[in-house]
C-alpha cells in the first residue's frame, strides 16, 4: 500500500524564493528530473489531481434505508412480519426497495457519466525527464518537474517561469479577470490558467491539492449542506414519527389496561403505523425526480443528485460567474474613436482597417483576433502585402507592420498602448486632449483602449484613433436572464474583474434582458 501523499509548504511561501533558491529547495534544475526520481516523488506527493472521496457503493446503497421515513416504513415491515400480514409485508418492502434502487441507480449513472467525461478530458503535459522532452499525463507531474507551456495550453500545475520571453496568461477561471495578464521569468503561473501568447519552460513547485486551484476545490468539496427539499421531507417524517409513536403508545397502554391479546394489539399498531406512514411518498418522489433527470440528460445536463432538481426549482436568487458564463471570455471591438484634425482624415472604419494591417492572424493573439474579426466584410487585406511585422513586446508596447499597398508603395502602421502611440505621432499634441478624453470615457465603462497610427508620405506617424476592447455578453445569457426575471428570480453577477468592467457588463445585460422580457421572451433555458 502506497504512503499517503505528503503536504508541502503552502503556495505563498514559494513566492518569496528567487530562481536559485527555488531550484535548491526542490532539488531540481532547468534540465528537469530523472525518471526514477520522478517516480519516487510521485509516491511521496501523490498524483497531480484533486483527490475525490471514494464512497463504498454498498454503504451508499444502505444510506437510502436511513432516515425518518425509511425508519417508519421499516417498522411497518417488521410489524407486518410479526403479525404475519404477508401481502402488506410484500407491498411495503417492495416500495422501500424501489425507492432505494431508483435513487441509487440514478446517482450511480450520473457518477459514471462524470467519470467518463473526466477520462475524455484528461490533459497531457510536455515534461523534461532524463534530459529529454516527453509527453505524460498531467496527473503524473511532481514538484521539481520542468514543463514546457505554449499558446493554448492549460497550465497543468503551479509553476515558476524559467528564462524566456514573457507570456500572456488567461487567469479568468481563477480570478474572473477577462483580460490576460503578463507573466515574466521568475513569476508564477497557476494551475488551470491558459496560455494566450508565448511559450516558455517552467518549474513545477506545487501539484494536486497543494496548488492554488486545488486549495479552492478542497474548500468547495468540504462545504456540505442539506437541501430545502430534504429539509421539508425530514420535517414531515419527524412529525409523522412523533404522531405514530404517540398513537401507538396510547394503543399499547389501553391494550395492557384492558388485557387484550398481544397479537391483536400488534395488528392495531400495524394498521395505525401503515396509515400514518406515506409509504409510497419516497418512491413517488424518486420516480418523479428520475424522470426529470432523464429529461435534463437529453439536454446535455448531468444531474449528480436527484434532490438538486427540486432545489433548483426553488431558487429565488441566482448568482452567476461573469467571465465565460455571462460573457464570451473573448475580446471584442467596440465603437472606435477617430481623431478629427487637419493633418489626418480618419473615420472609424479606417481606424479598424489600419489596426488590422498591424495584426497577424497566425499569431492567435486575442487582441489581433478581435481587430481582424471587426474588419468590415467589404474591406479585404488580400491586396496588401506584409513586408515586415514586429510583434508586441513589453518594452515597446506596440505592434508595427511594414505593408506594400495597391500602388506598390510601402508604408507603416502600428497599434498599441495609446500613450506610446501618441508619443510617436507628429499630430500627438493636437489630438492629445481628445484622445485622453476618449480613453477616460472607455475606462469608465471598463473598456481597454488601443491606439492606432499610420506613417504618412513625409515619414511621420499620424495618430488615427482609439479602439475599445471588451468581453461581450453571451447571446444565450440575455434570454436566460430575461427568463429569470419573468420567473421572479433575482440575478446576481459574481466576478473578480475590475469594478467598471463589472458595472458596464451588468448594465448592458440588464438592458438587453429587460428589452427581451418586454417582448415576451420567456423560452425556458437550461441553468443546470
Amino acid at each position: 500500500m502506497s504512503p499517503a501523499p505528503q503536504r508541502h509548504e503552502p503556495t505563498g511561501e514559494w513566492d518569496n524564493l528567487d530562481a536559485q533558491q527555488l531550484q535548491d529547495k526542490l532539488k531540481s534544475s532547468p534540465d528537469g528530473l530523472s525518471q526514477s526520481e520522478a517516480l519516487r516523488r510521485l509516491m511521496q506527493y501523490g498524483n497531480n489531481e484533486i483527490a475525490e472521496k471514494q464512497t463504498n457503493q454498498f454503504l451508499k446503497f444502505l444510506t437510502y434505508f436511513w432516515g425518518p421515513i425509511p425508519w417508519m416504513i421499516e417498522a411497518a415491515v417488521v410489524l407486518s412480519a410479526v403479525a404475519q400480514h404477508w401481502p402488506d409485508f410484500t407491498i411495503i418492502l417492495l416500495l422501500l426497495l424501489a425507492n432505494a434502487v431508483i435513487g441509487f441507480w440514478e446517482e450511480h449513472q450520473a457518477g459514471n457519466a462524470i467519470a467518463a467525461l473526466k477520462a475524455k478530458l484528461a490533459m497531457k503535459a510536455q515534461v523534461k525527464r532524463d534530459g529529454q522532452w516527453t509527453t505524460v499525463e498531467s496527473r503524473e507531474l511532481v514538484p521539481g518537474d520542468v514543463v514546457h507551456v505554449r499558446l493554448g495550453d492549460i497550465v497543468p500545475a503551479d509553476a515558476r517561469l524559467l528564462d524566456g520571453d514573457p507570456l500572456q496568461v488567461d487567469q479568468s477561471a481563477l480570478t474572473g479577470e477577462s483580460l490576460p495578464v503578463k507573466r515574466q521569468s521568475g513569476e508564477a503561473i497557476m494551475s488551470g490558467s491558459i496560455i494566450r501568447r508565448g511559450e516558455i519552460d517552467a518549474m513545477v513547485y506545487a501539484t494536486g491539492a497543494n496548488t492554488f486551484f486545488g486549495k479552492t476545490a478542497e474548500l468547495v468539496q468540504a462545504a456540505q449542506s442539506v437541501s430545502h427539499f430534504q429539509q421539508a421531507v425530514l420535517k414531515i417524517g419527524n412529525y409523522l414519527i412523533l404522531l405514530a409513536l404517540a398513537l401507538v403508545s396510547v394503543i399499547l397502554i389501553v391494550a395492557l389496561l384492558r388485557g387484550d391479546p398481544l397479537l391483536t394489539t400488534l395488528q392495531f399498531a400495524l394498521v395505525l403505523t401503515v396509515a400514518a406512514i406515506p409509504v409510497a411518498m419516497p418512491t413517488v418522489l424518486s420516480v418523479t425526480m428520475a424522470v426529470g433527470a432523464r429529461l435534463l440528460t437529453k439536454k446535455g445536463a448531468i444531474v449528480t443528485r436527484l434532490a438538486a432538481i427540486e432545489e433548483l426549482a426553488g431558487v429565488d436568487v441566482l448568482c452567476s460567474d461573469k467571465t465565460g458564463t455571462l460573457t464570451q471570455n473573448k475580446l471584442t471591438l467596440g465603437d472606435p474613436f477617430s481623431v478629427d484634425s487637419s493633418s489626418v482624415d480618419a473615420g472609424p472604419e479606417l481606424v479598424i482597417f489600419n489596426a488590422a494591417l498591424a495584426s497577424r492572424a497566425d499569431n492567435k493573439d486575442p487582441i489581433d483576433r478581435a481587430v481582424l474579426d471587426a474588419l468590415p466584410k467589404d474591406q479585404s487585406l488580400e491586396d496588401y502585402q506584409l513586408v515586415h511585422f514586429q510583434p508586441f513586446d513589453p518594452v515597446h508596447k506596440r505592434t508595427e507592420a511594414t505593408v506594400r499597398g495597391l500602388d506598390g508603395l510601402e508604408f507603416k502602421v502600428t497599434k498599441g498602448a495609446p500613450q506610446v502611440i501618441l508619443a510617436l505621432s507628429a499630430n500627438g499634441a493636437q489630438v492629445k486632449a481628445a484622445v485622453e478624453s476618449a480613453i477616460s470615457g472607455f475606462a469608465a465603462r471598463g473598456f481597454r483602449s488601443l491606439g492606432v497610427a499610420r506613417m504618412d508620405a513625409q515619414q511621420e506617424w499620424q495618430f488615427l484613433g482609439v479602439l475599445p476592447l471588451f468581453d461581450p455578453p453571451r447571446e444565450e445569457a440575455k434570454e436566460t436572464i430575461a427568463t429569470a426575471f419573468q420567473m421572479g428570480v433575482k440575478v446576481k453577477m459574481v466576478t473578480g474583474d475590475q469594478l467598471p468592467i463589472a458595472l458596464e457588463t451588468a448594465a448592458h445585460l440588464r438592458r438587453l434582458a429587460q428589452r427581451l422580457a418586454l417582448q415576451g421572451v420567456g423560452r425556458p433555458v437550461s441553468l443546470v
